[in-house]
């Protein structure tokens, strides 16, 4: 365990039972982890649903993210988010990867750690890439380094849109 809180980003997303409410439900439940404040909270934005393989992600999501500092290592954080994500009704041993949730939640930093193991990678490994989660994140913690990319959240967005806007052209 840490001897001081460590900052730690978690994205969090819905698209079923009423997203919006499921995602502040979960902001409710991290706010109650042990050994855990919330330091700070996104707004919830939807965006369009992100295909995975073969499988259909279903209609839009609400997405958020939250800046937690804890004192829980990496790996005792994720079994908390995945109980959560139990208690707020997904179940991860029958729902395929990437299909519509009722939430989820995402280590996606834990300080300035990189950690690879069967069950957990932090950075998550696609955070780079994806507006969903950078957008909210820049909205809370612009500054806060994803040290697999050498860039804080807030370049790394910028460099994707240029990349998105650059494709659209």
């Amino acid at each position: 365990m840490p001897a001081s809180p460590t900052l730690a980003a978690i994205a969090l997303g819905a698209n079923l039972k009423h997203p919006t409410a499921q995602i502040r439900a979960a902001l409710d439940a991290l706010a109650g982890l042990p050994s855990t404040g919330v330091v700070n909270t996104s707004s919830i934005i939807i965006t369009e649903a992100v295909t995975v393989g073969q499988v259909s992600p279903g209609g839009s999501y609400h997405n958020a993210a939250a800046i937690i500092a804890t004192t829980l290592s990496a790996t005792e954080l994720l079994a908390h988010l995945q109980t959560i994500e139990r208690i707020l009704g997904r179940d991860r041993t029958t729902q395929p990867h990437g299909a519509p949730r009722t939430i989820d939640l995402d280590l996606v930093l834990y300080g300035n750690l990189i950690l690879t193991t069967p069950a957990l990678t932090v950075p998550h490994p696609s955070m780079h890439e994806r507006t969903f989660v950078l957008i909210p994140l820049a909205e809370i913690a612009p500054e806060m380094l994803i040290p697999t990319v050498g860039r804080t959240i807030a370049a790394q967005l910028a460099t994707l849109r240029s990349a998105q806007s650059g494709a659209s052209r």
